[in-house]
């Protein structure tokens, strides 16, 4: 196993104490960890929407920080309300075998209406703003030499894939350039076809899951077709990697079971393509 990623796979709620601290950057309370001084680049983390208070969250980051080449931000872009983690157990139990249907059944029933009401709040709109004047700040105070990375995990992986578009690109200094520089995208759900992916300018990487039920195995298809179409049609795309996770079930690369060696290895794997993407790119 890659070291890098130890800390991050102990528990299941992941056990260990994240090393980083908060604190306030481009109006967001951010958990900052890694080289604050000469980072090769800096990487933005959009969290699931269990946000900031799972500790698995903060302890990825730390795994991402390890070599000593990365300064990592963790934005709260749910600015203090995340889903509650009692949801987490009943949406994503991290020992799904341990879940019987009633349980399940039960808990969704239970659970449903305060998601549903959140996600009012959270609309598409005013989420995506959100994220993108965060990054329109942090292009804005970052170095030209200094580039930035992007991961996205469920929720926040549609953000981190739109993050690459050429729509969201800002001028700075005289020169249009995209607001980060590359992406990788965990189980990325509620994407939206052909507007999320169609036209990006950034190298992205993929990770879906087989058994993925909240975030359709199919979906890797549709990008790859848009895609297909658009070189097709005569535009120049960035590269695209995809991988597939075996089991992959919803949540592999944040809530997998790390007592379960096939949950494990998903962990482990979709952490390296992470770091692999990033040390090719960045």
């Amino acid at each position: 196993m890659d070291p890098s990623c130890e800390e991050c796979i102990k528990g299941t709620i992941h056990k260990g104490q994240p090393q980083g601290k908060e604190e306030e950057v481009h109006g967001l309370n951010t958990y900052i960890v890694g080289n604050w001084t000469n980072p090769r680049g800096i990487i933005v983390v959009y969290l699931d929407i269990f946000g900031l208070p799972l500790p698995n969250n903060k302890l990825i980051a730390d795994a991402y920080a390890k070599s000593g080449e990365w300064l990592v931000y963790l934005p709260d872009f749910f600015k203090g309300d995340p889903v509650p983690l009692k949801t987490a157990d009943v949406l994503i139990p991290v020992d799904a075998k341990k879940q019987s249907a009633f349980a399940k059944y039960t808990g969704l029933l239970a659970r449903a209406p305060s998601l549903v009401v959140w996600m009012t709040r959270h609309k598409e709109g005013p989420t995506n703003k959100v994220c993108m004047d965060f990054l329109q700040a942090l292009r804005r105070s970052t170095p030209p030499s200094q580039k930035i990375g992007m991961v996205g995990f469920c929720w926040g992986g549609k953000y981190a894939i739109r993050a690459g578009l050429e729509s969201n690109m800002i001028e700075v200094e005289g020169k249009k350039v995209p607001l980060v520089d590359a992406v990788v995208a965990l189980h990325p759900s509620h994407l939206a076809f052909p507007g999320d992916v169609e036209a990006l300018v950034v190298p992205v990487s993929i990770g879906w899951g087989l058994e993925d039920v909240g975030v359709k195995i199919e979906q890797k298809g549709k990008v790859e077709d848009i895609h297909a179409k658009a070189k097709a049609a005569g535009r120049k795309l960035p590269e695209m990697e995809h991988k597939v996770y075996k089991p992959g079930r919803h949540g592999f690369a944040v809530r997998g079971n790390p007592d379960d060696p096939e949950e494990r290895a998903c962990l482990e794997d979709s952490m390296k393509q992470v770091l692999d993407w990033f040390a090719r790119w960045l």
